[in-house]
């Protein structure tokens, strides 16, 4: 363990711990709370410096009592970061799924053979699963198990979100399945995937074109491509991994009428390939993990009467007359395919076991890597520089902020109704945009902090950024989600303002958005107030919204486009603030539920820098606005690296509670204390040694 706190700690006596972490510290001594892989605190080939190993011995029964110390801390981080009481439920088969050698990094597999191996990894997993069924219906534990695979195969995430959620999920949310014989499914004789979007049409998805005509005849359907651009694009199709059987969206013809878009069982191989007039064409390699994406479309294929996934949104009755509870054949496509919502809960899972993984790798390189120190002679770890280890602060309390926030939606998407289903829903594709893109910016810093190391896949790195794009893209674009949540959000939405910032020296706006109360205390506020940065953020969100209201209202009438157009900027700033407020207050009621005064102190402090960091752009429209003095904006700066140099000392504690499994770690070569020569085996010995004698 690099250090840990040795005092106990409150907001009152912060000062006189830093000054006990001053004196009694050095950053970088490499090691964790545990044995990793065998070894506590190797570097490079695993030799520990013989002035680390002297100091180690001297100082052995002050280190034992910091690590036990810091190992606490790390534990009841751990049970806020994985949901407490529910740890195990949640997470725990995934976690020990992950820790077997199974999925070990396989390295010169070429993508087919690494798609295949992804699906084989899909059949270890639903035999971890329990009953496929009830983990369908459960959102917690759905996106554990994309959380904790994420990191070590985007492939199988990508596989189990389309066989479980957008698959078997959307057969049991039409009539729950209760109708239907799923063992096929759910024992993954055949794979399940999901066809909806279309060549041509992604984001205008309400404007699909393959059709489901009803034939009177056989009262079945035949379903059919009606032209090139309808081609579903890009499902999983091909026939690597065995039988699938698809789930496909498509527009009910009756009698020549379209009502509307609803959902179609259909079988499309089985262990002789493809079925007559279905056209799989698999696509180019794309960025990240292969998975098979394909191009797929039909010729005419009947399907069944029972094909058809009714609910009360939609019934076709024996004469063909359907009934339906929606009124229009838009609220019909969105109940149909109401996965997608669950969905952006996945894909945001993912790309957030992914961050906390790169977190993990990047901290324990840091405390690994030894480099030339200021005096003749002398070596010290590459995280005791301020510019290495305050990047990788700022990106562990979005990290913690991320799930946090994450752990808030899952638990409101859990619990809830058809009152507030909109709002829930907007909340989670807001939560969803923010996460991937945060997610992206953290593994590409992590990947930069590790140098060369860092680009070699072996060492748990390069895929992470390009696996996350997917997550970007899937489920709805980011952008295109936002700009319909700030649509809804101009005038639809209420900020969560407490009205206790005030204004300083008297000052008020005046204008139609001040709503809360004239304080003049604003000045009397410390950086270092939790409460008042949150309100701040508040602040900001509400600025926004106001000129996002003024931008519509003023807008060029008569032309809706051009009215967006000057509205959307803002709109999307107020959206943005949204999510960071959101993550701020769930970070927050996390901070409040924390016993130990070790660990409360780590996450107010990542608390803290959180919120310091999302302020920072936003400090001149505080000060015209009157919530901020000169004299906050001038200290802004170093409260930040108060907070920084508070947490540096204690970076392998804070990312020991990610939980990521030692038998994980140490198959990682720069997570272990080594460097990626270490893949090269036993071959590279001899020559490493040779080396090392001629230094």
């Amino acid at each position: 363990m690099a250090t840990a706190l040795t005092t106990e700690t409150s907001r009152t006596d912060r000062s006189n711990e830093r000054e006990v972490i001053t004196a009694s510290s050095t950053i970088g001594t490499a090691g964790t709370t545990g044995t990793i892989g065998g070894t506590q605190g190797a570097h490079d080939q695993g030799t520990m410096p013989t002035h680390t190993r002297t100091k180690s011995a001297v100082n052995s029964a002050a280190n034992s009592a910091a690590n036990s110390a810091a190992s606490s801390a790390a534990d009841e981080l751990a049970q806020l970061l994985f949901e407490g009481a529910d740890r195990e439920r949640v997470h725990g088969a995934w976690r020990r799924l992950l820790s077997g050698k199974e999925f070990t990094y396989r390295p010169g597999l070429a993508p087919d053979e690494r798609a295949a191996l992804s699906y084989d990894r899909l059949r270890l997993l639903n035999s971890a699963a329990g009953d496929p069924a009830e983990l369908t219906t459960d959102p917690h534990r759905l996106a554990g198990l994309h959380e904790w695979t994420g990191p070590v195969d985007g492939g199988l995430t990508t596989l189990a979100s389309i066989h479980y959620n957008l698959f078997l999920g959307s057969i049991l949310d039409h009539d729950g399945g209760q109708f239907r014989d799923l063992s096929r499914f759910t024992s993954l004789q055949h794979t399940g995937t999901f066809l909806c979007t279309e060549l041509e049409h992604g984001n205008d998805v309400a404007s699909m074109e393959t059709v489901a005509v009803h034939d009177r005849s056989t009262n079945g359907f035949y379903l059919n491509t009606p032209n090139p651009g309808a081609q579903k694009f890009m499902p999983n199709t091909s026939l690597t991994g065995g039988p699938k059987t698809a789930v496909v969206a498509a527009r009910l013809i009756v009698d020549g009428e379209d009502q509307g878009t609803f959902l179609f069982l259909t079988p499309l191989s089985d262990e002789n390939g493809h079925l007559p007039g279905v056209r799989v064409r698999q696509l180019p390699q794309r960025t990240g993990t292969p998975v098979d994406h394909s191009l797929t479309a039909f010729d005419h294929v009947w399907l069944p009467r029972e094909a058809l996934l009714e609910a009360e949104h939609g019934r076709l009755g024996t004469d063909g007359t359907l009934t339906s509870n929606l009124g229009n054949k838009r609220k019909r496509l969105l109940r149909s395919i109401n996965r997608v919502t669950m969905g952006k809960l996945c894909m945001s899972a993912g790309t957030l076991g992914m961050s906390r993984a790169a977190l993990a790798i990047a901290v324990r390189y840091a405390h690994s890597r030894i480099l030339a120190g200021p005096r003749a002679g002398e070596r010290i770890p590459l995280a005791a520089h301020r510019s290495h280890h305050g990047r990788l602060l700022h990106a562990l309390a979005t990290g913690y902020a991320m799930t946090f926030l994450h752990r808030s939606m899952v638990n409101r998407f859990a619990l809830h109704t058809e009152e507030d289903r909109a709002e829930v829903e907007r909340d989670v594709a807001v939560a969803k945009g923010w996460i991937t893109w945060q997610a992206r910016a953290i593994t590409t810093e992590c990947r930069e902090r590790c140098g060369a190391q860092g680009l070699f896949p072996a060492n748990g790195l390069a895929d992470l950024p390009l696996n996350i794009e997917g997550g970007i893209t899937a489920e709805g674009d980011n952008l295109v989600i936002w700009v319909k949540a700030a649509s809804e959000m101009v005038f639809g939405h209420q900020v969560a303002r407490t009205g206790q910032v005030g204004h300083v020296s008297g000052r008020n706006d005046g204008d139609d958005r001040d709503d809360g109360d004239d304080r003049d205390d604003g000045d009397d506020r410390d950086l270092t107030d939790l409460t008042f940065l949150r309100d701040l953020l508040a602040e900001v969100e509400h600025l926004w919204q106001g000129r996002a209201r003024t931008a519509l209202r003023e807008g060029p009438s008569g032309d809706p486009v051009g009215r967006w157009n000057v509205t959307s900027a803002a709109a999307l700033e107020m959206v943005s603030a949204h999510a960071r407020l959101q993550a701020a207050d769930a970070f927050l009621g996390a901070a409040a539920r924390a016993r130990d005064p070790r660990s409360r102190f780590l996450m107010e402090g990542l608390c803290r820098l959180f919120l310091l960091k999302q302020l920072g752009e936003h400090t001149g429209d505080l000060l015209a606005e009157g919530h901020l003095t000169p004299d906050h904006v001038r200290a802004l700066p170093k409260a930040v690296d108060t907070v920084i140099g508070d947490l540096a000392p204690h970076m392998m504690t804070l990312v020991d509670a990610f939980d990521l499994p030692a038998e994980v770690l140490s198959s990682i070569p720069i997570a272990s204390g080594g460097s990626i020569v270490r893949t090269l085996g036993e071959a590279a010995e001899p020559m490493t040694e040779r080396l090392a004698a001629l230094c």
